[in-house]
């Protein structure tokens, strides 16, 4: 079925009512840790057999109502391929994630969090193939220099299963991420005149930051209220 496989749109379309967090970057970052092997067609796109199509089905599962980490998975898988039974995982409850830290206010004191990777997953329940699409979008980072992650990152792992949860998937969130991006282009180009006086170009990002933060807010709720 290798030549008359589906394309991964009509595997997308397929898999969406029962998967309805599945996505193609997520179909493609599961290819890329090995998870999953289609065959192409001459015209070098993927097509998914039957067989795929299964095997993504036994991830999305093990994911969704197991919560297994990849790393089981990818074991479980393994025996699967040797003809042997996996281990039997009952299925669990969904995690309810903690409610985010209070929000403090920008430049303000931040609560001193210095999490691993796997502190963070643990803290927010973020599965882990969530938090690698993050990452790839660039939402959730490490601090500056180091491989350790802060408040921001644990309030946007937190967020973000939330989110999930109402049925707004983690790519979605890139709509937010352009939104920022432009907030902080509009707020560094405000303050390039201060030059070399990093104190007062500091304290003039923050003022602006802060208004600009309420601004959103505002305009977010304008919007709501006239749609």
């Amino acid at each position: 079925m290798a030549a008359a496989g589906l394309a991964i749109g009509r595997v997308l379309t397929l898999l969406k009512p029962e998967y309805p967090d599945i996505s193609i970057s997520k179909i493609r970052f599961l290819e890329a840790e090995g998870l999953l092997t289609p065959d192409r067609a001459p015209s070098g796109f993927r097509r998914y057999s039957k067989a795929d199509i299964e095997r993504l089905r036994y991830i999305l599962s093990a994911q969704k109502n197991n919560y297994l980490p990849l790393k089981v998975i990818r074991e479980n898988l393994e025996l699967i391929d040797q003809g042997m039974e996996p281990t039997p995982v009952e299925p669990v409850e969904p995690p309810r994630a903690a409610p985010p830290e209070p929000a403090p206010s920008l430049g303000g004191q931040r609560p001193p969090v210095h999490l691993t990777r796997e502190e963070l997953m643990e803290r927010s329940e973020l599965p882990e193939a969530t938090l690698i699409e993050l990452e790839w979008q660039g939402i959730i980072r490490p601090r500056r220099g180091t491989s350790y992650y802060g408040w921001e990152a644990l309030t946007l792992a937190v967020v973000a299963v939330k989110l999930m949860a109402l049925g707004i998937e983690a790519r979605q969130l890139r709509v937010v991420k352009a939104a920022a991006d432009r907030e902080v282009e509009l707020i560094q180009s405000s303050t390039a005149g201060y030059g070399r006086r990093p104190e007062m170009a500091r304290q003039a990002t923050l003022e602006i930051a802060t208004y600009v933060v309420q601004a959103h807010a505002a305009l977010v709720q304008v919007g709501l209220d006239h749609a």
